[in-house]
């Protein structure tokens, strides 16, 4: 199948999929999109919300809908890595015997990741860069495709472990869930009252996602599309020559390179499920926020003027 005709039955597939999910999910439209983005670009994605916005349910009918193997982590202060991992136990025959942990699956949702101490975060750090995990001295290979959805609860600040930069940075995209309107809170009421539950039919199998991800890569993209995502990039560093002043007055850390990269995959996804061989600069822009959000940081100048990191992203474009 040549290039042109595999995009234009992705669109067909990926709209085929938001209908599937859109049985079990009301609303969250948006949030629905980069999820799908992130797995179509090969990237993990971080869903920041205050409980009971479905956030477990959202990542479980999508595993379901994309016909993957599913693992669900729930962090706790007492988590090891091992829990993680898996580890070796002596079986009948007095040999090491090693028994997968749940990280060994094709999408973890890794629930209140923050909860867990940076130990044990740190157990996830390879699995979500190399798709390895090294137990015991041996290397073992992830099934590919292999996703990360971790989830965060932004309220509750005790008892919890900040995630380390190094790890966000890992996330391609940090997505805020809100709470849903009148209407669709009242079909969530509706749906989730009359004991009736709804079975979501595999759209995908693995070897499919690989090849979509491989396809997606193959897209062209023009000079002017990638140096425009590079200097926006480059202008969230406030030592940069190109840094507004808004930067330089409220930001203390910038993005990394791996932030121009993601801003390019999803501006490419972004293209290809909406039909377009080519993406363009709003492809990039509208990446740009979830991409963003969690590579700056703030100083204190802009927390005390109540200054978003959204509203700094935007004034960029």
């Amino acid at each position: 199948m040549s290039d042109v005709a595999a995009v234009t039955q992705l669109v067909s597939k990926y709209n085929a999929l938001k209908q599937e999910i859109k049985k079990v999910i009301v609303g969250q439209d948006e949030v629905v999109e980069q999820v799908l983005i992130a797995i179509f670009s090969g990237g993990h994605a971080l869903l920041i919300g205050v409980p009971g916005l479905a956030k477990t349910l959202l990542v479980n009918t999508v595993a379901e809908a994309l016909g993957l193997k599913f693992k669900r982590i729930q962090f706790t202060p007492d988590l090891m890595p091992s829990d993680i991992l898996g580890s070796e136990i002596l079986d009948q025959n007095r040999e090491f015997k090693f028994i997968q942990g749940p990280i060994f699956a094709n999408i973890i949702l890794a629930d209140e990741i923050n909860r867990t101490p940076p130990k044990t975060q740190a157990a996830l750090l390879e699995a979500m860069q190399e798709r390895a995990v090294t137990v015991a001295g041996h290397h073992y290979k992830l099934d590919l495709p292999y996703f990360v959805l971790a989830t965060q609860n932004p309220i509750e600040q005790e008892g919890t472990y900040p995630l380390p930069e190094a790890q966000l940075d890992r996330f391609m995209f940090a997505i805020n869930l809100e709470y849903p309107s009148f209407s669709e809170e009242v079909e969530v009421v509706k749906q989730t009252t009359i004991g009736e539950t709804k079975s979501v039919n595999a759209l995908f199998t693995s070897e499919e996602i690989i090849e979509y991800q491989n396809l997606i890569k193959r897209i062209p993209v023009a000079d002017n599309v990638v140096e425009y995502a590079v200097t926006l990039v480059g202008k969230t560093r406030p030592d940069s020559s190109t840094a507004p002043e808004i930067v330089k007055n409220y930001i203390d850390w910038g993005a990394g390179p791996r932030a121009s990269q993601n801003l390019i995959l999803a501006a490419k996804t972004n293209a290809a499920i909406h039909g377009k061989f080519s993406p363009d600069i709003e492809d990039v822009q509208k990446a740009a926020i979830a991409i963003l959000r969690h590579r700056l940081i703030k100083n204190y100048k802009a927390e005390a003027e109540g200054l978003t990191i959204e509203e700094i992203i935007k004034s960029l474009y």
